[in-house]
This record gives structure tokens, sequence and C-alpha cells, in this order.
């Protein structure tokens, strides 16, 4: 029985479905549309799909840009509840990218030395963090939809390799 249904081979992965995927990627990346659209007060999950023409979220992968430059690639179960997430989330489970920015960013070193939750708690940390959001708030998004998980997962990576987006892409496990 295929992983996760997917009725591809590793081989087809490589040599078709995948740039595939990103060719369509590449598309959606012409159009991409403001993160701040995704963090209105008010708008909400269900509007922001309704503004889509859609009903329902979907599964999919999605690039944030600075300009014309992919920064970072993310997969979700819910790309448009995901893309609110970064710009609107307050823990560092909801807000993940922001967190890693602030960390980077963030002047006193010590704040290093503390765990993800003892860093949110900490005033001076949550200035870098309200700052990494509201960079995040300037970039574009772009993203398409994957419905097969194995194909989504396996297209994460490759599309952070050929987007290059080094920078905040980490596959380390935790």
């Amino acid at each position: 029985m295929p992983l996760h249904d997917c009725p591809h081979t590793f081989e087809q992965l490589a040599a078709k479905v995948l740039p595939a995927h990103m060719e369509r990627m590449r598309k959606a990346l012409i159009n991409s549309e403001p993160m701040r659209n995704f963090c209105k007060p008010g708008v909400g999950v269900k509007t922001l799909l309704k503004n889509k023409g859609r009903v329902n979220d979907f599964p999919g992968c999605y690039t944030l840009l600075e300009g014309n430059n992919p920064i970072y690639v993310g997969i979700s179960r819910g790309v448009i509840a995901r893309l609110k997430q970064h710009v609107c989330g307050k823990t560092h489970f909801d807000a993940s990218l922001a967190f890693r920015i602030a960390m980077a960013n963030h002047p006193n070193q010590t704040v290093k030395n503390l765990t993800r939750s003892e860093a949110m708690q900490d005033t001076f940390f949550g200035t870098s963090f309200s700052e990494a959001q509201a960079y995040l708030k300037t970039l574009t998004a772009a993203f398409i939809e994957i419905t097969n998980p194995l194909e989504l997962y396996v297209f994460e990576a490759y599309c952070a390799i050929e987007l290059d987006t080094h920078q905040w892409n980490s596959f380390e496990t935790h």
C-alpha cells in the first residue's frame, strides 16, 4: 500500500510531480499578495476564504517574499489560517517564524539561553517579537494547494532548495 496513498514512486515525484508543483508555485509568486491582508482587525479565516472564493481552508505550500526575493517556505493543512497565524499569532507555536526572526535579531544574547516559553515572557523579547511580526506584515505570500501529505512534505524541502530560502528555513528536528 502506498505511503499516504501517494500514487507516485520517488522517481516520479522527483522527475515530474515536484517540478510541476514548482511551476505552479513560480506562477503563484508572480501574483503574491500582501501579508498585511491576513491580519486585518475583525477579518477572520472564514472571511479571508470567502474573499478568495473558497468555502474551506486547504492543505498546501506557501512562500513568503520580501519584494521579489523568497525568504521562507512553509506548509500547512490550512494555508490561509497558517498565514494569519504568522502575522497575528501570540505564541511561539503560532508565530514560529516571527519567533525565529526575533531570536536572531534580539540584542540581548542571554535570551538565547531561555526556553521558548521563557523568552515569550521576557518584556524586551516581546518587543523583538512584535517587530518581527511587523516585518512579516511587509512581506507578500504566494501559495498553492497540494492535497497529498507525502507530496506536500517532500515539496516543502524541494521548494526551499529551489528558492534558496536557507536563512529562515530549517529542517532540523526539535
